[in-house]
């Protein structure tokens, strides 16, 4: 029996197909959490505190991704690194947050009327629309950094940045809103 060496694109096509696959996965579940789920009503007060800590771990997250930035801008490979690892893991604690906040506590329904209902709706769709994207943009920008594959990495990092940033920064922003008309 002979041994066949597996190529690297197969490698990164198989990397890729499983990025796509789990983030289709995960947002399938958030969608379902979100709109078919529904937590018995009790526990809505009792975890007050999880759309706060889902706001904080964003805006670290932003912060991370920005200084990541600023260290990459240096050349300093190491620091951008540790940055964008930091970044990552602020955004992935924030999922686990935001899955145990709406499967505990279910949805948020905002309040406010008018122009603000409209700003606040269009910000929200925005953000979730933006973040659907996000996930196997994120993942795959850490694949290829991880995998050493610079070139690709830079040329996605160049789009999963601002994405990602954006949707870090109008996570902070719902949750100013919700504060203010439904908390």
């Amino acid at each position: 029996m002979e041994i066949v060496p597996v190529s690297s694109e197969t490698n990164e096509r198989l990397a890729l197909g499983i990025i796509l696959t789990s983030s289709a996965a995960a947002v399938g579940f958030l969608l379902w959490l979100l709109y078919l789920h529904h937590p018995p009503p009790e526990l809505a007060q009792r975890w007050i505190f999880l759309p706060r800590l889902n706001a904080l771990l964003n805006g670290l997250s932003a912060v991370a991704l920005c200084v990541g930035l600023y260290f990459i801008k240096h050349r300093n490979r190491g620091a951008h690194r540790n940055s964008m690892l930091l970044a990552f893991a602020f955004s992935f604690l924030f999922l686990i947050s935001y899955i145990v906040n709406h499967g505990l506590r279910g949805d948020t329904l905002f309040p406010g009327e008018g122009t603000v209902r409209t700003v606040y709706l269009s910000i929200l769709a925005s953000h979730i629309l933006l973040s659907m994207v996000a996930l196997p943009l994120v993942l795959a920008t850490l694949f290829f950094s991880l995998s050493g594959r610079f070139k690709t990495h830079r040329r996605i990092a160049r789009v999963t940045f601002p994405i990602w940033l954006y949707v870090s920064v109008t996570g902070v922003v719902v949750l100013v809103f919700l504060t203010a008309y439904a908390y």
